[in-house]
């Protein structure tokens, strides 16, 4: 972890710097991956799992009985708070919902928008070193919401070729039943092409380690869309010299855990927060089962130090996290200076994981810097907004010798005369 005491201006750009990795030989390989699946399908799926996830499948999709085996098996508690994190993200995403109204742009010219659910949507959900079987709720409930005619999920199984219980449970809950047991690049070339066993989709959602993500953004260029570009994930925590060193410790290290190429960042006006946050984190990081991989997320961490929280929000904006915690006394304040971000945690009680979880907010949201452009998962996400126009003959009247002096100072005389040929007859 470094640390930097009143940075000068011209030093912030270094600071901001994500982790960077060469991904030339990454890119190829995936490559070949996909075109593997493109042509082989189903013998190809199940070749890469017996070799990445190390299980020999005969059926891919997920049977009822395995659904059924799924219920009777995850803890009774852990399906409590599955079902109430449901209950508080469905509210969320239900209030949502897009209401067009019909606007007459001038009399006789009426235009509106109808939001439009996509029809198939593929949704790829992490296993490996931890099931997030939360990311499960995040996809598939505004997907529900949205409307969407054929949701696809795929998720990698185990050695047995089975699926984490509270995956399948979560699925459930959330209206999924379509479930393939296929992880990695071979589940996002599945979903973007299709095979035998999967359905191809419109549009891939959802997180994943660095193969996932080259595969989304290679997929991307042609053949289905993807949520957001991605990189790894992030937390960016401001506080002040009266916030609890023990709570922005526990939030820099719950980012930090994710993997060796996440990032936490600490944005302070206090040199003595700075100092007493260090100790504290140091006693935290030694009690975590994730120790090693989050000393290795530790490396390319930073705290940074500096004069004004007008210099702290400035430096947040430009950084743009994809998650940003406010723990100082003027939160309120200061969220009101938010331009870029992915999602925003205000006051002491405020941890990440509440959106992680069970608060109501999606947790898929644009890293890397993205969030200067993009917006995490919602509603929209998942539908298209159609827009439509109805124009009577007293509104083609007005409008039409308008349309016409435009397309013909364009040099587009067929455009001209798809209104000039009404005219003609209006007028008759």
């Amino acid at each position: 972890m470094t640390t930097f005491i009143y940075p000068s201006k011209d030093k912030w750009g270094e600071i901001i710097k994500r982790p960077t990795f060469d991904n030339s030989e990454l890119r190829d390989l995936v490559s070949g991956l996909l075109q593997q699946i493109r042509e082989g399908g189903d013998q190809v799926l199940r070749q890469l799992e017996a070799k990445f996830d190390h299980c020999t499948l005969t059926d891919l999709q997920v049977s009822e009985a395995e659904f059924a085996e799924a219920r009777q098996e995850i803890d009774p508690q852990l399906a409590q708070a599955i079902d109430q994190a449901y209950h508080n993200i469905a509210r969320f995403h239900e209030s949502q919902r897009f209401v067009g109204e019909k606007v007459e742009t001038q009399p006789g010219v009426c235009c509106w928008q109808r939001s439009i659910p996509i029809d198939k949507v593929g949704l790829y959900i992490p296993g490996g070193t931890a099931p997030l079987f939360s990311t499960v709720l995040m996809l598939a409930i505004p997907a529900k919401i949205a409307g969407c005619g054929e949701i696809v999920l795929c998720t990698p199984p185990n050695a047995q070729g089975k699926v984490n219980p509270a995956i399948l449970y979560a699925a459930t809950v959330a209206g999924v039943t379509r479930v393939f047991k296929v992880g990695g690049v071979q589940a996002i070339g599945a979903m973007a092409y299709g095979t035998e066993s999967v359905p191809k989709v419109y549009k891939i959602f959802g997180p994943g380690n660095q193969f996932v993500q080259m595969a989304k953004q290679l997929v991307s260029l042609r053949d289905v869309a993807i949520d957001m570009p991605a990189g790894p994930s992030e937390v960016c925590v401001v506080a002040d010299a009266a916030a609890d060193p023990e709570y922005v410790a526990s939030d820099f290290l719950s980012q930090a855990e994710h993997g060796a190429d996440s990032q936490a960042i600490l944005v302070t006006d206090s040199e003595d927060l700075a100092k007493r946050f260090e100790v504290v984190m140091a006693d935290q990081l030694t009690r975590l089962k994730r120790q090693e991989l989050t000393r290795k997320s530790l490396e390319h961490s930073k705290v940074v130090v500096l004069h004004t929280q007008q210099e702290v929000m400035d430096l947040v904006n430009e950084y743009a996290p994809e998650h940003l915690i406010l723990n100082t006394v003027n939160y309120r304040e200061l969220a009101e200076q938010v331009r870029n971000a992915g999602s925003v945690f205000m006051g002491p009680f405020s941890p990440e994981s509440a959106g992680d979880y069970a608060s109501g907010t999606n947790h898929t949201l644009p890293t890397n810097g993205y969030a200067k452009a993009y917006n995490g998962v919602n509603l929209d996400s998942y539908m298209r907004k159609v827009t439509f126009q109805e124009l009577s003959a007293d509104g083609l009247r007005q409008l039409g010798p308008i349309i016409e002096v435009m397309a013909q100072n364009e040099q587009l005389d067929a455009h001209k005369n798809a209104v000039t040929v009404r005219l003609s007859k209006i007028r008759q």
